[in-house]
């Protein structure tokens, strides 16, 4: 990967995970299309993981962090190894497959969370039940903003590649 290419999709990750500090609805973020997009574009395992990471770890640290970050950034590390699956399949209906389904792991996930380490529901199967579904409303959010922010970093890059040669990378498929 050129020096160029490389520091543009750094740039881009960065801006993006910024998006998380600036008012938004309850779950419109970026965070699985910030996986995705590293696991798929970053070639190199420790940067497509790493990149990304500390990305979300600045954004926290903005934000602040709570008691489940450690299960989060776990699920961002599976999210980015989802991406790879993308890095030879980098067209819309494979991005929107996996985005889709990083965004169901993360709901899965992060709510399981909230069920076990937080006090709001009786640690019993009812507990977990009513704890997903007062989370549903949050799901539709996820997705929307998964897919919306899966949009713009890798429709972003497509369009930076067809435009300027110098950020293309020849052995990646492209988005069609």
């Amino acid at each position: 990967m050129s020096r160029e290419r490389f520091l543009l999709i750094v740039v881009m990750i960065f801006v993006v995970a910024m998006f998380r500090v600036l008012p938004h609805l309850p779950n419109f973020t970026p965070v699985a299309a910030l996986a995705l997009f590293g696991g798929a574009v970053l070639m190199d395992k420790r940067w497509g993981m790493g990149i990304p990471l500390l990305a979300m770890f600045l954004s926290d640290w903005i934000i602040g962090f709570h008691s489940l970050v450690p299960l989060i950034y776990l699920s961002f590390v599976v999210m980015v190894l989802m991406g790879t699956f993308l890095r030879e399949r980098r067209r819309i209906l494979p991005i929107g497959f996996v985005a889709t389904g990083a965004s169901i792991f993360f709901f899965v996930v992060s709510n399981f969370g909230v069920w076990a380490i937080g006090g709001l529901y009786p640690r019993t199967l009812d507990g977990l039940v009513a704890c997903y579904v007062a989370a549903l409303p949050f799901l539709q959010n996820t997705l929307l903003g998964t897919l919306f922010y899966s949009v713009m970093l890798f429709g972003g890059l497509w369009f930076l590649e067809k435009g300027l040669p110098r950020f293309r990378e020849t052995s990646l498929a492209t988005i069609h």
